[in-house]
């Protein structure tokens, strides 16, 4: 049906855009008080980009990209997560040149093929943030406050942060090994995915939704217990300066997030009470991920988090941001010959920057009066043929029911100091 969205898409409503820009808003002005800022990708890429960069054992490049051939016959895929493009143009434009560390954010939607449930879509969108060119355990603890700040500034409560170190490529291959000869007697136990993992990813092992390999790997080695001393001390020090800051977290030696890139501290925020899956964001390390792609030998750390889950977990608690919707004050008229006169005022009240309109389907003045209260508006400022020849006008004040004349002169000024006063 033409009339009918696509699975997995939302059409987001005006009476709904409100939540956004609070949670747009407030993600800007979190991110700029910690020195980030903006950075605005293609929503498509080249898709070895994703391949190489979030790596070809996630379920992200096996199952769930959107890719598709160009009439260049090139492989586009629509992005599926927000950092490797960061990192792309990170090195494409050889953002190292300007100084480092290097401190960018991100807002927009991302698209992953995935059975849509309560806050996960198909196109779905993240607020991110990437830090590049230090090594800096302080700087993952300032990534990790800043993802909090967000959420607590938002009103969110009851959140939970798992922390964990997923090691580096020092240590991981002795990990790798102990984890393989735990795992290869129960090989045939695990789903086919696993199976496949085991020789190229069995770290991913850890990250599957399948109960039976939950199970199965509740007694792994993990990677925590195989550190080598530099990535030992540095999640030693990541702790350290989360406790400095007051800041709560579980130890969580099973996370290693669903991302091949990372390196060293892996975090996930959690929140009670949005269903199964309780996640709302996460990120972690990736020191090697902008050598990879093609640049320099620059550390990372980033996070990305679901503004769909946010806004889910925002409802469970009672947090919901108000609605968008309604205007200061709705010109009114009454009579003919009016027209023009009102059409300047409502162009005069906007570029003093009070959200005005007028009615356009030349309804009665009872009609209007009830079309200012639907609307709402928070004013009603009604030009009459009468008072126009005074060079007056009726300013009703539609939450008190309260009405005095004003010269047409000033009206623009009152409404200003009216707003000005909050109303």
């Amino acid at each position: 049906m033409l009339t009918s969205r696509p699975r997995g898409t939302e059409d987001i409503l005006p009476e709904e855009v409100g939540r956004w820009y609070l949670l747009e808003n407030t993600a800007r002005e979190v991110s700029r008080l910690y020195g980030y800022r903006e950075i605005r990708t293609p929503i498509f890429e080249h898709t070895e980009l994703f391949n190489r960069g979030v790596g070809d054992t996630s379920d992200i490049v096996e199952k769930e990209m959107y890719t598709f051939t160009d009439r260049g016959d090139r492989s586009l895929t629509l992005r599926p997560e927000g950092t490797a493009p960061v990192v792309r143009a990170f090195v494409e434009h050889s953002l190292e040149a300007r100084g480092l560390p290097v401190k960018l954010f991100y807002l927009g939607p991302m698209f992953r093929y995935g059975r849509p449930q309560a806050g996960r879509l198909r196109q779905f969108h993240q607020f991110g943030v990437e830090a590049f060119g230090s090594r800096d355990p302080a700087l993952d603890a300032e990534v990790i406050a800043l993802a909090m700040d967000f959420y607590t500034r938002l009103g969110l409560k009851d959140l939970e942060l798992h922390l964990n170190s997923v090691g580096c490529p020092a240590c991981r291959p002795a990990h790798r090994e102990k984890l393989k000869a735990y795992l290869r007697p129960r090989l045939e136990e695990l789903c086919p995915t696993c199976q496949g993992r085991f020789e190229r990813n069995p770290l991913r092992i850890f990250d599957c939704k399948s109960p039976a390999c939950q199970e199965i790997v509740r007694e792994a080695p993990t990677v925590t217990a195989s550190l080598c001393p530099d990535c030992a001390g540095h999640f030693h020090r990541v702790q350290e300066y989360l406790k400095a800051l007051g800041i709560e977290f579980i130890l969580d030696e099973h996370l290693v997030r669903g991302l091949d890139y990372y390196t060293k501290t892996a975090f996930e925020i959690m929140v009670k009470g949005i269903g199964a899956q309780s996640s709302i964001g996460g990120g972690g390390r990736y020191d090697g991920l902008v050598a990879a792609l093609g640049g320099k030998q620059v550390p990372g750390i980033g996070f990305g988090l679901g503004l769909e889950r946010v806004l889910l977990a925002l409802e469970t608690q009672g947090q919901e941001p108000p609605p968008e919707g309604g205007v200061d004050v709705l010109v009114v008229t009454a009579g003919t010959g009016v027209d023009l006169a009102a059409f300047r005022l409502l162009a005069g009240l906007r570029a003093a920057g009070i959200q005005a309109d007028k009615d356009y389907l030349e309804r009665s003045l009872k009609g209007q009066m009830k079309y200012a209260n639907r609307y709402p508006a928070r004013m009603a400022v009604i030009l009459g043929e009468e008072e126009l020849a005074r060079g007056r006008v009726s300013v009703r004040r539609l939450d008190a029911g309260s009405q005095e004349e004003v010269p047409l002169a000033a009206v623009v000024d009152y409404c200003r100091k009216m707003k000005e006063s909050g109303w």
